[in-house]
C-alpha cells in the first residue's frame, strides 16, 4: 500500500524540488523526484557534462570510540583496517547466514571515528543491526545514529570538477577516487569525497540539512556554463545499471551473498573474523549455484526487473534490474543465471509479457568511462 504524501519522509530540498516542477513520486518512504526535464536528457548530462542528485535521503552512521575499527571490521567484509585517514571504500554488512543486511561505504576519519553511508530504507535497520554486534563482540564503541544531522548532494560528470571547483578552496583535483576530504563548500563546512553511483567522476558532499539549499542552488550556478541538470531518480538507476553498480533488493538481498553477486573484490576473509564469514567459506568451499550478469536483448523488448529468464526454454533464473540504456543505445539488463551459464554469449530468452524474446549475455559494466 502507497503511502500518501503527507506521510511521506522528506529531504531538505523537498520543497526546491516541487518549486522546480521535478515529477514526485514514493520512493522507500520517501518524497522524491523521478525526474525534471527527462529521463533521457538528465542521463546524457551526467555522461557528457555535469548533473546535480539529492541523495538526502541516504543515511549515515558513525562508529566513534578505542574500537571503532575493530567494530567496523567485524560487520563489514572489507578491510578497515587498510584505510588511511581520508579513505573510503565500498563495502557490505552481512547476516551470519552470508546474505546481504546492506552494501556501504566505510570512510575513515581517525583511527577511533569511521563514517558510514548506508542505504534509505535500510537506514534504521542497519543501526540497529551495528549496535547488536557491538554488544555481541563487547566493542568499546558508540554506534551514531547520524542522518538527521546530514544532508547530501552529488555533482557527478565529466565537468563535476570544474563546477564543484568553484565553490570550494578545497584542491578537489587532490582529492584521489574513494577518499575525501573535510573543508568548506559554498561557504558552509562540508565533507567532500570524490565518490558516486553513476560510472563518472565526481562529488558526494555531505552537509547539515540547513545548509543543503544553500548548496543546491550553487552549485545549479556553479554549473550553468556547463549545461548542468538536476537529476532524479530515474537517471540515476540507469546511469548505475549501465555501471554495473548493485541496487539492494533488486542484485542484492539477505537472500544472496557477495559471490553470488559478483562482489568477492569487497570480501577479505585473510582480515580474520567476521559477520557472515562462515556462511562465506562454507559457500566457497562447496563452490555457489548462481551468480549475476549482464544481458543485452536481441529481440523487440524490455527485460524488466522480476521478469522470468530461460535457457533453451526452460526456466533459468530472473532479471535483477533492466531497461534501456540511453548510452549504448540498447536494453540491457542483469540477471542471476546458474553458475555454469553466467559468462558472456549464452543465449538466453527474458519472458516478456508471458512470450520469450531472445536475449545473449555480455561482459559487465555496460558502460565504463575513460580515464
Amino acid at each position: 500500500m502507497s503511502l500518501a504524501v503527507s506521510e511521506l519522509r522528506r529531504t531538505p530540498l523537498c520543497d526546491i524540488h516541487c518549486q522546480m516542477n521535478g515529477k514526485m513520486v514514493e520512493f522507500g518512504g520517501w518524497h522524491m523526484p523521478v525526474q525534471y526535464a527527462g529521463v533521457l536528457r538528465e542521463h546524457h548530462a551526467v555522461r557528457t557534462g555535469v548533473g546535480l542528485f539529492d541523495v538526502s535521503h541516504m543515511g549515515e552512521i558513525e562508529v566513534i570510540g578505542p574500537d571503532a575499527e575493530q567494530l567496523v571490521n567485524f560487520v563489514s567484509t572489507n578491510n578497515a583496517a587498510r584505510l588511511k585517514i581520508g579513505q573510503a571504500q565500498y563495502s557490505a554488512l552481512l547476516y551470519e547466514h552470508g546474505g546481504f543486511v546492506d552494501d556501504i561505504l566505510v570512510h575513515k576519519v581517525s583511527d577511533t571515528h569511521f563514517f558510514i553511508c548506508v542505504n534509505a530504507s535500510n537506514q534504521w535497520k542497519d543501526n540497529e543491526h551495528i549496535e547488536l554486534m557491538k554488544l555481541k563482540g563487547g566493542f568499546q564503541a558508540d554506534v551514531v545514529f547520524s542522518s538527521e544531522r546530514y544532508a547530501q548532494i552529488a555533482v557527478q560528470g565529466p565537468k563535476a570538477l570544474q563546477t564543484a571547483q568553484k565553490l570550494t578552496s578545497t584542491d578537489l583535483s587532490s582529492i584521489r577516487y574513494y577518499w575525501f576530504r573535510d573543508g568548506e563548500f559554498a561557504g558552509v563546512p562540508a565533507r567532500i569525497a570524490r565518490t558516486g553511483y553513476t560510472g563518472e567522476d565526481g562529488f558526494e558532499v555531505y552537509v547539515e540539512p540547513e545548509a543543503a539549499g544553500t548548496v543546491w542552488n550553487a552549485l545549479l550556478q556553479a554549473g550553468a556554463e556547463y549545461e548542468i541538470e538536476p537529476c532524479g531518480l530515474g537517471a540515476r538507476n540507469t546511469l548505475r545499471l549501465e555501471a554495473k553498480m548493485a541496487l539492494y533488493g533488486h542484485e542484492i538481498t539477505a537472500t544472496i551473498n557477495p559471490f553470488e553477486a559478483d562482489l568477492a573484490w569487497i570480501v577479505k576473509m585473510d582480515k580474520g573474523n567476521f559477520v557472515g564469514r562462515d556462511a562465506l567459506e562454507k559457500s566457497s568451499r562447496s563452490g555457489i549455484t548462481r551468480k549475476l550478469v549482464g544481458f543485452e536483448m536481441r529481440g523487440r523488448g524490455i527485460g524488466r526487473d522480476g521478469y522470468e529468464v530461460l535457457i533453451d526454454g526452460l526456466p533459468a533464473g530472473w532479471v535483477t534490474s533492466g531497461g534501456p540504456s540511453p548510452t549504448t543505445n540498447s536494453n540491457i539488463g542483469l540477471c542471476y543465471l546458474p553458475v555454469e551459464h553466467a559468462h558472456p554469449g549464452v543465449p538466453i530468452q527474458v519472458l516478456v509479457r508471458n512470450a520469450p524474446v531472445d536475449a545473449v549475455t555480455v561482459a559487465t559494466p555496460f558502460y565504463k568511462r575513460e580515464k
